[in-house]
């Protein structure tokens, strides 16, 4: 296998760093938080960083963080981080064709690919006379390495320093509201979301809050399966509509 010279990398990580400069500064500061909350859970300073490396799976981070310090259960971290990030699944498939003979490069644009790697990737080209491949690897390693910093500063800040910021556990919580949040106002059918509602609340009532969170997920993919129909007709009919308004 040959090697690109090192002027054809350095043209590739200049044009794929301006695409994440957006991620610089919203990963810094959510990495921070992340990091923050793990010391106030009484863990390592070392362990933000190391998730960021070896996991740098964003929201879940803040999942393996509080189970960490939570009584052993590795079924329940697995099934728990695995429903958590199973989008990434359908970011995958999407992602067949681009990923194709690309070599080495490939295994670490699987590791690497959030949610705001997938979308520069998957909708920004390589500019002219730029190897693609390379170009999403940049993207790819410049996106986590800003999740690293902002989780190693974090950590920093909240172990090594000793800042203890009051409240701070419930940093995953508004996370997830936030991002639910944002959902809600971005779709027009709103049938998954009430469906994520009822089978929280229906779940909670049943197994209670310490055991709740995987049979509410699974209530929820049953329930977004055998919806699926119907929402995507809704979703269809609602498109319709918005284009006859404009």
């Amino acid at each position: 296998m040959t090697h690109p010279p090192r002027r054809c990398l350095a043209a590739a990580a200049k044009a794929a760093f301006p695409p994440t400069i957006p991620i610089l500064a919203g990963f810094i500061f959510l990495g921070i938080t992340c990091g923050i909350y793990a010391g106030s859970l009484g863990l390592p300073w070392w362990v933000p960083p190391l998730m960021a490396i070896c996991i740098f799976a964003g929201s879940a981070e803040f999942v393996v963080a509080s189970m960490l310090v939570a009584p052993f259960n590795p079924v329940q971290t697995f099934i728990t981080v695995f429903v958590i990030n199973a989008r990434h699944l359908f970011y995958g498939i999407s992602m067949l064709d681009r990923f194709r003979r690309l070599g080495r490069k490939r295994a670490y644009l699987i590791f690497g690919m959030c949610d705001e790697t997938f979308s520069i990737n998957y909708a920004t080209e390589a500019p002219k006379g730029i190897d693609r491949g390379w170009f999403m690897f940049f993207v790819s390693l410049f996106n986590q390495l800003y999740w690293i910093c902002g989780c190693t500063l974090g950590a920093i800040c909240g172990t090594l320093l000793a800042v203890h910021i009051e409240g701070v556990s419930f940093a995953m919580t508004a996370l997830f509201v936030v991002i639910f949040l944002d959902q809600w106002l971005k779709d027009s059918v709103h049938a998954g979301a009430r469906a994520g509602i009822l089978a929280s609340v229906g779940a909670l009532v049943i197994f209670g809050p310490d055991g709740f969170i995987i049979p509410a997920m699974a209530l929820i993919l049953i329930a977004l399966t055998l919806a699926r129909t119907p929402v995507e007709r809704a979703l269809a009919a609602s498109d319709g509509r918005d284009g006859d308004d404009a």
